[in-house]
């Protein structure tokens, strides 16, 4: 055992854990509360390789943004724009077909594409987009579109969200993004995210989605107005939600920018906050087998190290991301493959390079990269999803 939690305080939480009990809220709220955030992290990093052993993940992957127009106006959001603003931008379909195609000679393996709620795009624009990514190479993987994009864009086609869904997917999306979380506590949403989707909403957005046999992502943006009590009541939605669907891959916590927003915020979060989120994050999802540590809102080398907190994936190489970017994140906007798989080695891991649904393509061993195909059992599964509707 850890000597710090030999004389830790939180000895009886790192005791449930190991005996594989499910730690309560309160369990929950006490590691939040903790400042002993070697102990912490020492439960977390247990919780981790019993999950995932000693491999730690990276999907290489470009970012998409088709446009920042947006008819919302979220208090803590930098990336919208109104028409009339001279920074807005909105992509045709050819050009992000282009896009794509650049993409790939790079060696992506998925395309992560969400914008803003444009107030004029037809419902066809995003069936024709998807559609003509999935032409360009059988292993482009699309992953797609917020819960409030989703609901957008069933309110543009006229029809119920699964149909919504059931036509985004026959065009060519695999996965749902899991932007948009933010906190669900109503009292917190309706000061940062004011006409935004409940948290039933965006809950609901993704049930949809998995009990068509699809999966998604979830995430939650800590670091602003939300208490610790708020941060737990949305893990526990998130882990009653995934008792019920199976259908979340992965969770990604996201620590706030205040930069270029106007959600004053005395303190963002600290290196210590996001490790211990991290941390806390995994121990109480235990449901989840992929907690990623976003290296885009975190840097790099903070990344690194949650590696030890929880974490076992570092996202992607993620070309071009510019919604952090415009908040104020200073990380920059891609990775290489070698810098990912020499952060991980740095951390004593095995790299792992994966795809949309943490399926291994690459594995490093000390010496070289071996390659594997994604599971048959999987394929089969999606082909099954896609036939039975």
């Amino acid at each position: 055992m850890n000597y710090a939690l030999q004389r830790s305080a939180l000895r009886d939480l790192y005791d449930k854990v190991v005996a594989g009990q499910r730690i309560s809220d309160e369990d929950a709220l006490r590691l939040f509360e903790s400042k002993d955030l070697h102990a912490v992290g020492a439960i977390a990093d247990f919780a981790r390789r019993r999950k995932v052993g000693d491999r730690a993940s990276f999907i290489v992957n470009r970012y998409i943004n088709y446009s920042n127009y947006c008819i919302l106006s979220c208090e803590f959001c930098a990336f919208a724009r109104k028409q009339r603003d001279a920074d807005g931008f909105q992509y045709s379909v050819e050009e992000i077909v282009r896009m794509g195609r650049e993409a790939l000679r790079l060696g992506i393996t998925e395309l992560h594409i969400v914008g803003g709620l444009h107030p004029s795009l037809p419902f066809s624009f995003y069936t024709e987009m998807l559609r003509g990514l999935k032409t360009l190479a059988p292993r482009l993987q699309l992953k797609c579109f917020t819960a409030i994009e989703i609901l957008h864009l069933a309110w543009l086609a006229r029809t119920s969200v699964r149909e919504s869904l059931a036509a985004l997917r026959a065009a060519g999306l695999d996965a749902l993004t899991g932007g948009g979380a933010e906190i669900f506590r109503p009292e917190v949403r309706s000061q940062i995210a004011k006409g935004k989707e409940s948290a039933e909403e965006y809950l609901d957005v993704h049930r949809t989605w998995h009990r068509m046999g699809q999966r998604s992502t979830c995430t939650m943006l800590y670091g602003h107005v939300e208490s610790l009590a708020d941060r737990v009541d949305h893990l526990r939605r998130l882990r009653e939600l995934q008792d019920e669907t199976r259908g979340f891959v992965g969770f990604i916590p996201l620590a706030y920018h205040p930069e270029n927003n106007r959600i004053p915020v005395a303190q963002p979060p600290t290196g210590f906050d996001s490790l211990r989120t991290l941390a806390v994050s995994r121990i109480y999802l235990d449901n989840f087998d992929h907690v990623t540590a976003y290296w885009v809102g975190l840097g790099f080398k903070l990344a690194q190290i949650a590696l030890s907190f929880g974490a076992d994936d570092l996202h992607g190489t993620i070309l071009d991301e510019r919604i952090f970017q415009m908040a104020g994140g200073t990380s920059g906007q891609s990775q290489t493959e070698a810098a990912m798989v020499k952060a991980i080695r740095e951390a004593g891991l095995v790299p792992v390079q994966r795809n949309t649904f943490y399926e291994p393509i690459k594995v490093w061993d000390s010496a070289s990269a071996l390659e594997t195909n994604p599971p048959p059992e999987r394929s089969r599964v999606l082909e099954d999803n896609l036939a039975t509707g």
